[in-house]
């Protein structure tokens, strides 16, 4: 739950004031840092990501009155706004859920291979 909450925050944070990329900063580091094995690495990611860009999405919907998203959704031909929402947690959550997973990833060629080297 600790690391759930860590990356929502900081990626909701980050959201504010620096490019959409800058989101997957804390996932990396969380990753490699907090999380015990791949799985829990993506879905951990998958989740506070994919929350942290619809909480963002959802705050902009209401505060335009659903102009843009609905927009959006014409633009991209699905129907309805709220699909604009679905597919902005997919994105975010995806991109977050990678991330961890690299972060993960990487600790664990970093363990082996420091490991290795005292052989």
């Amino acid at each position: 739950m600790r690391p759930f909450i860590i990356i929502f925050i900081f990626t909701w944070f980050l959201n504010l004031f620096l490019p959409w990329w800058s989101a997957l900063l804390p996932a990396i580091i969380i990753g490699a840092w907090l999380l015990e094995n791949s799985l829990s690495a993506f879905f951990t990611g998958l989740t506070a990501g994919g929350f942290a860009w619809f909480v963002q999405a959802f705050y902009i919907h209401i505060a335009n009155d659903a102009i843009l998203s609905t927009r959006v959704a014409e633009m991209l031909q699905l129907g309805s706004p709220w699909f604009v929402l679905l597919f902005t947690f997919l994105i975010g959550g995806i991109l977050a859920g990678f991330s961890t997973l690299f972060g993960y990833q990487l600790k664990t060629v970093l363990t082996n291979s420091s490991i290795s080297d005292t052989n």
